[in-house]
């Protein structure tokens, strides 16, 4: 692992980052894991950074899936978002720019691998975009997500295909431009033992029904039968 006692080996972080940092304290900061600042009573942790960088991420991919499908529900912004914004995602940005070698480590965790676990990576990433926040404002950690986070972005609408039958027919009835899904649900039955009975309507036609013990199960089977009608 590299060690990060100079200003220089940081200087060549903030180059694969891409931000020039005026106050290079905040990515050594960034940079310093749990592990090490148990061994180092004096070397505080990257998890406050780590708390503002995901706040930084959460807000930066809700904006951006917002603007970018405005035929998307509430849900459906929310399951795009969740597949960026997650420990696996973040880490694969992180991998792809070399950080783990960067990420100081106690020694038990430096011999364990820690440098290329998933939420290590994860967590430092964060912690980057927090640091970047505090060195040039929020401009600046926002543009560096998007950027950094680019193919992640990019990959989100297809990897939808992996999510729900709702959020599928969702996601297929834009891509037609049939607008959004309308669902309409009956009960019958005690309240202790309800049966539900769903349709959703798409393009102005009913495609699909289903029925199940609770309300989402209902719409989900009502779902499948919808995309299987429009395949």
């Amino acid at each position: 692992m590299t060690s990060l006692a100079d200003e220089a080996t940081l200087r060549e972080c903030a180059t694969l980052i891409g931000h020039e940092f005026r106050d290079i304290a905040l990515l050594r900061l960034a940079l310093t894991h749990a592990s090490f600042s148990a061994e180092h009573d004096d070397e505080p942790s990257n998890e406050r950074l780590e708390f503002l960088g995901d706040a930084v991420v959460g807000l930066v991919l809700a904006d951006e899936m917002y603007r970018r499908h405005a035929n998307f529900d509430e849900g459906v912004l929310t399951d795009l978002r969740k597949s960026v914004v997650n420990a696996q995602a973040l880490a694969i940005a992180a991998r792809r720019l070399g950080l783990g070698r960067f990420i100081r480590l106690g020694r038990g965790e430096a011999d364990g691998g820690g440098a290329d676990k998933t939420s290590i990576l994860a967590n430092a990433f964060e912690a980057v975009l927090g640091a970047v926040l505090l060195d040039a404002g929020s401009e600046a950690s926002h543009q560096l997500s998007l950027r950094l986070l680019a193919p992640e972005i990019a990959g989100a609408v297809p990897g939808l295909k992996d999510l729900d039958p709702k959020t599928q027919l969702q996601e297929l009835a834009a891509e037609r431009e049939l607008g959004v899904p309308v669902y309409e649900v009956r009960d019958e039955g005690p309240a202790h033992d309800k049966v539900f009975f769903a349709e959703v309507i798409v393009g102005g036609q009913q495609r699909g029904t289903g029925t199940g013990r609770t309300k989402k199960a209902a719409e989900q089977q009502a779902a499948a039968e919808a995309i299987a009608a429009l395949a």
